[in-house]
């Protein structure tokens, strides 16, 4: 078994003393349950620890850390495998996916959520009652990891980052404690986490505000990608204006000819234009310029959807599968931008592309009344790009991201947390998911927190001295 960056073979360890101490499996390579304890949704990549467990109760997290922080052992966390970035090479993983309790309280309009939950488990719970999460547009999605990287949902512009709304978050820390960290208790760990992801610690439970939303008036509008310089120009036009009540999006993709899809889009690359607001009154006026504007609607799904059906608006794939791709913030949205995106992703790109373009602002730009680490607030749009890594040759299609990244540099701000996929080294944008200032703050928190950077296994903040 190949060492991980202490140097240390791993492969010598004896697992035993932890296997007794826990609840949950212990698996090692080569064991029945190890393979399938680390599979997750991204089927690209997949981590190699020289154990994993799957975590039982926080107390078998906690007993973990201990353990690793005792042998030196990297420390890796995997919920639902959507975001798996740098790969574990001989330390220890630790799979909250068995970690799925929810209590929702009404009254107070919280839940406490667990690491492994997701999304659409907590509506189903939270729905009932006429409560809503700051969830994304995938409701497979995994809680804490979403929000943790901050977590820019369906009403992002109206509400802010899912992290805003985090009321405690419990998490075992480097020295093997369990705590509750909120912002009376632990103020600078408190920030830290609300941005840093797992750089702090594993992390067992969320509680989290919940909004007072049961509908919204929601869906999208899709265009032949044919007539998509006039749809980008449309979109730049009409999110100059649009009021922080709606958050709206815009994506460009190909759709394989088969009956899974409305028959309008089969075979067809289209540029999909979608939006949410809770103001159920003022959505359909909201929309209306984009119904005469002069490209040609090819198809509609637009309406009052009730919150579990949120995942409508964006319908994207819930099946695991292979993919590599990227993001980034950028000041403002130009028309190079826009040319770029149209000429280097759309149709006729090197390789397939998926096109994400968000609106940000609104409530982004503002940090909530307790502050977080979630930088870049200052940012108006996200520009995502993602590419099928099992249908082209993966430096194929970096160098076609890169492409694209390269084209839009001068209004670039960073990326986000949030939307980097695929194998990447630790080290990878260092200086771009935070800005100087947050990333030196939490590269000092990481020195009181962390000094030995155990958990290093992720897009790393190496401790300060």
């Amino acid at each position: 078994m190949s060492p991980d960056t202490t140097g240390i073979d791993h492969s010598r360890i004896d697992f035993a003393p932890l296997v007794e101490s826990v609840t949950g499996p212990v698996f090692t390579p080569g064991q029945e349950g190890y393979e399938e304890e680390l599979t997750g949704f991204q089927a690209g990549y997949r981590h190699t620890p020289a154990a994993v467990l799957g975590a039982a109760n926080a107390e078998d997290v906690r007993l973990a850390v201990a353990f690793a922080a005792a042998h030196d052992i990297a420390v890796a966390v995997q919920a639902t495998g959507h975001g798996v970035t740098v790969l574990d090479r001989g330390g220890l993983v630790i799979s909250t996916r068995r970690l799925t309790d929810i209590t929702v309280d009404p009254g107070a309009r919280t839940a406490r959520i667990e690491a492994g939950a997701r999304w659409e488990q907590v509506v189903a719970l939270t729905a009932p009652h006429g409560l809503a999460p700051l969830s994304g547009s995938a409701g497979h999605v995994g809680v804490v990891g979403y929000t943790l990287a901050g977590g820019l949902g369906l009403l992002a512009r109206e509400f802010g980052y899912a992290a805003d709304l985090v009321e405690a978050v419990e998490v075992v820390t480097a020295d093997g404690q369990a705590r509750r960290v909120t912002a009376d208790s632990d103020p600078d760990l408190f920030w830290a986490l609300r941005g840093g992801r797992d750089n702090f610690g594993i992390v067992t439970a969320l509680e989290i505000s919940l909004l007072p939303v049961a509908t919204v008036y929601g869906g999208g509008m899709y265009f032949d990608a044919a007539q998509a310089d006039l749809v980008l120009e449309q979109f730049r036009s009409w999110t100059a204006t649009a009021p922080e009540s709606v958050t709206a999006s815009l994506g460009m993709i190909e759709y394989p000819p088969i009956p899974v899809f409305p028959e309008p889009l089969r075979g067809r690359h289209v540029v999909h234009v979608r939006f949410a607001t809770t103001d159920l009154a003022a959505g359909p006026g909201l929309v209306a310029p984009w119904r005469a504007f002069g490209a040609g609607i090819i198809h509609e799904h637009l309406g009052e959807l009730a919150y579990p059906e949120v995942g409508s608006i964006y319908a994207e794939p819930t099946f695991s599968h292979a993919y590599d791709g990227n993001s980034v913030l950028l000041s403002e949205l130009t028309p190079e931008v826009l040319e770029a995106v149209r000429t280097l992703a759309g149709p006729g790109s090197p390789v397939d592309c998926i096109v994400d373009l968000r609106h940000m602002g609104g409530a982004l730009s503002r940090q909530p009344e307790v502050p977080n680490s979630v930088p870049f607030r200052e940012a108006a749009y996200i520009l995502r790009v993602l590419s099928g890594s099992d249908e082209a040759p993966l430096a194929d299609i970096r160098a076609a991201h890169a492409a694209l990244d390269e084209a839009v540099k001068p209004w670039t701000l960073g990326r986000s947390l949030n939307f980097v996929y695929g194998e990447r080294a630790a080290d990878a944008y260092a200086g771009e998911l935070y800005d100087p200032a947050t990333r030196a703050r939490l590269a000092k928190l990481k020195g009181v927190y962390d000094p030995g950077n155990l958990f290093r296994t992720n897009l790393n903040i190496e401790p300060a001295a």
